[in-house]
């Protein structure tokens, strides 16, 4: 291996992969595809009564820098809230969901490792719309990203909680 051969991914502001996944806005910088399975990388705006549904990886760990608010985690069966600055590591098998309970706003990075989680939404996310919103979606829509969640490259279970099932429509 030559250490001046070029190999360096570099994605430029904005030039991300941006998808709506229920309410939230993810901005996937990088790839399993991209950094050879290494990580996946993106880019996450939660708006109030924001989150995913509490979740395991089976094959990836995931982490989260909070860049601005507040999200309450998950973890096993207790929950925690991270602030602004915080960083959290989500071992492999674990179940785990994070939710912005606040009237503002979350900014965090998310990434994988091994990358190949961010499939979920880029594959099963929707295509912003311009001049729109991101809604959140009814529990059918939800349910429809099943046969994505057992592919190898995402390998996933949903352990949802009680709170899950009655989660309002829109928070917003």
């Amino acid at each position: 291996m030559s250490y001046y051969t070029p190999r360096v991914l570099h994605v430029p502001t904005e030039k991300g992969v941006v998808k709506w996944m229920s309410g939230d806005v993810y901005e996937t910088l990088a790839t399993a595809d991209s950094t050879g399975g290494a990580v996946g990388f993106t880019v996450c705006w939660v708006p109030p009564g924001g989150g995913p549904v509490a979740h395991v990886h089976k094959s990836a760990d995931e982490s989260f820098y909070v860049i601005s608010g507040e999200l309450e985690f998950l973890n096993g069966d207790q929950t925690f809230v991270a602030h602004t600055g915080d960083f959290v590591f989500v071992p492999r098998g674990t179940r785990h969901r994070f939710r912005n309970l606040t009237d503002e706003q979350a900014h965090m990075v998310a990434f994988f490792t091994p990358g190949g989680g961010e499939a979920l939404w880029l594959d099963g996310g929707d295509d912003p719309v311009p001049g729109k919103r991101p809604e959140f979606w009814p529990p059918e829509r939800g349910l429809a990203l099943g046969p994505l969640l057992g592919r190898e490259d995402i390998d996933m279970e949903i352990l949802p909680e009680e709170a899950d099932f009655g989660r309002p429509a829109d928070k917003a």
